[in-house]
Order: structure tokens, then sequence, then C-alpha cells
């Protein structure tokens, strides 16, 4: 069993990024900008709506205040900064998920925040104390790392998110994206990674190097020309290799069973 989720709701205003009316078809979560690196509130409105009508998983996705350069900008934020940002970022989407009658199921950072948290402790507390602070019920979704650590140290649940259209290094963080070779196009190399991840809990690094992971989210990227057709394939052949697609509280609840 294993969650596939999406970042959606990242236009703003009259402005528009990828199919978010198709992906909500095929995935189960969807984590939701709330309007700091994109989104506003008319679009966390739509969205949460649709994600309540359709049964898919509504998760927070906060990011540095960086609305220009889309949340993938490092900025010399303080820690106390980051913990303000968060429970700002998380509470808002939380109110509008309230109001349509759900919650918010998990938190999964953005762009150069959620590379940040993998790596800098300081940071991973300010994220890890925001959520516990505003509901900690709540789902970290986090590569293995620092922030991980710190939702643990929280009493939070922790979701490894595997992050199938990237480059891994040998220490497990994702390639930076400025560098060649970052970002992965060859749709066939994409789903056989993501089956791989999935059912044998291994992924290859840049430099060739077997890296063990054990994802309990696979995030499809839906901001580029051919996502949703992706998606639909990268879901078809993990059900056909016996995944079953679940949101991600459902899948971290089996495993909990399970054990």
């Amino acid at each position: 069993m294993i969650d596939l989720v999406a970042d959606l709701g990242e236009g703003f205003g009259a402005y528009s990024i990828g199919d978010d009316q198709q992906l909500l078809e095929i995935v189960s979560s969807a984590n939701i900008a709330c309007g700091f690196h994109a989104g506003d509130p008319d679009i966390m409105d739509r969205t949460v709506a649709e994600c309540m009508r359709r049964g898919v998983g509504i998760g927070a996705h906060p990011s540095f205040p960086d609305l220009r350069g889309f949340g993938r900008r490092a900025m010399d934020l303080s820690a106390d900064e980051v913990r303000t940002d968060t429970v700002y970022q998380v509470g808002s989407l939380a109110a509008f998920a309230a109001y349509h009658g759900g919650v918010v199921s998990h938190v999964a950072p953005h762009g150069k925040l959620g590379n940040l948290v993998a790596v800098r402790p300081d940071y991973a507390e300010s994220v890890a104390q925001a959520v516990a602070g505003v509901d900690p019920r709540m789902v970290i979704v986090a590569q293995e790392g620092e922030l991980a650590q710190a939702a643990r140290r929280h009493g939070l649940q922790v979701a490894i998110v595997g992050i199938v259209d990237r480059a891994y290094q040998d220490d497990g963080t994702l390639v930076p994206r400025g560098q060649p070779g970052a970002v992965l196009h060859d749709a066939r190399e994409i789903v056989d990674r993501t089956v791989r991840m999935a059912c044998e809990g291994t992924i290859v690094s840049s430099s060739g190097a077997s890296l063990q992971i054990s994802p309990d989210t696979i995030l499809l990227h839906g901001d580029n020309p051919g996502a949703v057709g992706l998606a639909r394939l990268i879901r078809k052949e993990l059900e056909a290799a016996g995944v079953r697609i679940a949101p991600v509280g459902d899948v971290l609840a089996a495993k909990q069973e399970a054990a």
C-alpha cells in the first residue's frame, strides 16, 4: 500500500499551473500551496473543496515567503520566523479544511524550505514545533533526515516521501535543481524507478549507487508538460504490480497494524 501525492493549488490569481482537476482523479493525497510560494484564498478554497468531494487527503505545503521565486530560493530567515511562517500557512489551510468539514492530514514543506529542513536542525525543529502546536495528529511528510527526526521527537507521525522525477545524491538528498540531471524527464525511467521504490525499497543515485528507501508516499510533480499522462501511467503500473493506492493516513495505519 502506498500514497500518491501531487503538489496542487499552485496558481495565483488569474494564473494557473498544472491540471489539478485531472490530477485529483489520480492521486490519493494533495499537497496544497498555502499562499507563500503560490496559491491564494480562492484557490485554496476550491482545492480543498475538490479534495473533500473526491476523498483525497488534504495536506499543507508551506514554503518560504518567496512568491516571485516559487519558493525555490534560499532565504535568510531565523528559526523563529520559519516556525511562525509555518504556523500561519498550516493554520490558514486548516481553516479552509474545517470550513468544508475536513481536516489537514499532513504537512509537506515545499521547495527550498523542504530541502533545508532535511539538513538544518534548527529549521527542522521549527517546523516540527509548529505542526505539533497546531495539531499533533498531522503527519509530517519528509525525506529521512533532520525534519523526520525532529518530528519523531515531538511525537508526530512521519511519512517518508519518494520523489521519483528527481535525482538522488549518494547521501539520500536530492541533486540541487541547478545541477545537470537534477530533474528526470524520461517517462519510462521515472515509472521504473517508482515501481522499484514501492516494491523493492531501493533507488539508484546519480552516481549509480543503490540506496535503500521505504516510502510511504510517492510525490508526482504536476507543473510540467505531460504530468497527467505520466501520473496515470505510474498509477497503472503500480496497481499492476499489486500496489494498493490509499491516502497517507491509511498507509501509516496499515503499517502500524501490521507491526
